[in-house]
């Protein structure tokens, strides 16, 4: 009796050292080192983000642009009063004309010349002609072909500025702007201009 009285609670000690034995063990194996992260796939090294990546294909060529059609040129030329030759200024615009992209066209090339109210209507129209032929004999010395410039004579018919002021005085400056040849070149597409005479005969013979 004796000797059990004292087995019974030493077993009961033994039982709970194991226990508390094997918890120790289980949070040991639980409190191991911490399992790395996997590094992200995908990324340069160094933070950098990726070179961007074409998506052309270096064997196709780009596609061509249309080419845009040249607009119509139009220049006034204008006179002094009672002038029948080309100052400095209207030398220069005239320069201008024939190194434009519209005349190297072929394009047809239209005078069209006005004067004032000064004189008589049969004056007026005979100094618009003038003056257009001058302008187009300039352009013939430089090259251009006749058979490509037009000259059409207006006279006074065609004013921009009234020729007189409300009281009934000369407007100089008006008069100044009805005198004029204005220049019309329309372009022409490369296609439709004939490489040479003997070609221009033959479509129109067709």
């Amino acid at each position: 009796m004796t000797i059990s009285k004292y087995l019974a609670p030493l077993a009961l000690a033994l039982g709970l050292a194991a226990c508390q034995a094997q918890n120790d063990e289980s949070e040991d194996s639980q409190s191991g080192p911490a399992a790395e992260e996997p590094t992200p796939t995908g990324q340069p090294e160094g933070g950098d983000d990726p070179a961007p990546v074409s998506i052309l294909r270096p064997d196709i060529a780009p596609p061509e642009l249309p080419e845009v059609p040249l607009e119509p040129l139009e220049v006034t030329i204008g006179f002094p009063e009672a002038s029948m030759e080309l100052d400095e200024q209207a030398v220069s615009k005239l320069e201008g004309v024939l190194e434009s992209e519209q005349l190297a066209t072929g394009a047809t090339i239209v005078l069209r010349s006005h004067t004032d109210s000064e004189g008589s209507d049969k004056g007026n129209m005979r100094a618009s002609e003038k003056r257009g032929g001058l302008v187009r004999d300039w352009l013939v010395e430089r090259g251009i072909e006749p058979g490509r410039i037009r000259v059409i004579a207006f006279g006074e018919q065609n004013p921009v500025a009234p020729n007189a002021l409300p009281d009934g005085s000369p407007n100089s400056r008006g008069r100044a702007l009805n005198r004029r040849v204005e220049i019309a070149v329309v372009p022409v597409p490369e296609e439709t201009v004939p490489e040479t005479p003997s070609e221009a005969s033959a479509e129109a013979e067709g």
